[in-house]
């Protein structure tokens, strides 16, 4: 059975909705990538160390690659429906794809990686494409290799170090949640270096290095959004 966009219309409807006029802002559109869904429906719970799900990409690849294979054809419908409805932008998270080594990630993940975002990139060649994940700092240098426009930095990789390891696309991140627990003196200090470096690197769109804190003030993150845009206007005016 393939998969029918038709059952999450919903979804759809929502984004041509927001699209048409309602809110003059660029809507972003998502999908979980195969390995992430791969791990839930596998693990049947909460995981620190993806064992089962590891051992079914080292131990049963026949398996493994049936089921990515089923689930990235399932991801490619699912983005072009976002992209039909008038997303302006589409974004994989892999969320816990760090789990893997580089080259369990170049056998068993990496082909399906890239027949995902080839195939939606060349339905909708002017629809830019983003992916993030946790703990993927092994993973920036073979990401770079995808035909991805824009490739997401969590805290523990830095601009500079993705610049070295051949990133030429577009960089996201990468504050550190924890971040939003310090003072406004420390956070802006921190933005600071991730923004300068954004501004030399040249192609940076800021933003934390994997979502918020449930803990987090609101208050906070108005006051960070409100900094950043004046320090990056301030800043690209001094460097550039």
């Amino acid at each position: 059975e393939t998969f029918d966009p038709t059952k999450v219309d919903y979804i759809g409807k929502t984004i041509s909705l927001l699209t048409s006029g309602m809110l003059d802002v660029p809507l972003i559109g998502f999908c979980g990538a195969p390995f992430t869904i791969a791990s839930y429906l596998i693990e049947g719970g909460p995981t620190k160390n993806y064992n089962k799900t590891r051992g079914m990409l080292i131990g049963a690849p026949d398996v493994w690659n049936a089921l990515m294979t089923k689930l990235a054809d399932m991801s490619i419908e699912y983005l072009s429906m976002q992209a039909e409805a008038g997303a302006n932008a589409l974004q994989i998270f892999d969320s816990w794809v760090g789990a893997v080594n580089a080259d369990q990630y170049k056998q068993g993940i990496y082909p399906h990686m890239e027949r995902i975002i080839k195939t939606v990139k060349e339905r909708y060649p002017n629809l830019p494409m983003a992916m993030n994940g946790v703990g993927t700092d092994h993973l920036v240098s073979i990401w770079s290799h995808l035909p991805l426009d824009v490739i997401a930095l969590d805290w523990r990789s830095s601009i500079v170090m993705a610049n070295e390891r051949g990133v030429t696309q577009t960089v996201q991140g990468n504050l550190d949640p924890a971040y939003l627990f310090a003072d406004e003196k420390t956070l802006a200090h921190e933005v600071d270096r991730i923004l300068l470096d954004g501004v030399r690197y040249g192609r940076h769109i800021f933003n934390l290095g994997h979502g918020v804190f449930p803990e987090a003030d609101p208050k906070k993150l108005h006051w960070l959004t409100d900094y950043v845009h004046e320090r990056s206007r301030e800043l690209w005016a001094q460097e550039g």
